[in-house]
């Protein structure tokens, strides 16, 4: 969600509805399956209902650095971009996978997909990534002019 505010929020409705929805529940050993399921649908909830885009700013301690870290900022910055080009079907399927380090067969019940379909997902949001992060390094024209 790209938003720590709009993340507690949805983590928030998903625990109510993980408590309201459990007596539905027929097999307890899926329980974790389900209530990430859960969880993603209360993101994209909140993802649907917050589709303004506006800066999201954090105040960080001031520390002295000892490591030039510019390239790492720029480097997270320019990933950051390219990342909230994706679709919310993509993004889910990219930090399920690669940020929260699930096999695709745990992200394929979290998600209620086939795990093909999941696959697809996961190879289209990297060649999206891929993309988008090529097409920000290369120069525009008037930057060349410049």
């Amino acid at each position: 969600l790209s938003d720590i505010a709009l993340a507690e929020d949805a983590t928030q409705q998903a625990l109510l509805s993980i408590w309201q929805d459990l007596p539905q529940l027929r097999d307890p050993a899926r329980f974790e399956a389900w209530s990430y399921r859960l969880l993603v649908r209360a993101c994209y909830a909140e993802g649907r209902k917050s589709r303004r885009w506006t800066a999201n700013v954090r105040l960080l301690s001031v520390e002295p650095m000892v490591v030039d870290g510019t390239g790492a900022v720029v480097d997270r910055d320019e990933l950051e971009r390219a990342f909230r080009r994706l679709s919310m079907d993509h993004r889910t399927v990219v930090v399920l996978h690669h940020y929260l380090d699930l096999p695709l067969d745990r992200v394929a019940d979290i998600v209620g997909a086939p795990l093909g379909t999941v696959g697809s997902r996961l190879h289209y949001a990297t060649r999206h990534l891929r993309t988008a992060l090529i097409d920000d390094a290369q120069p525009t024209a008037r930057e060349v002019v410049r």
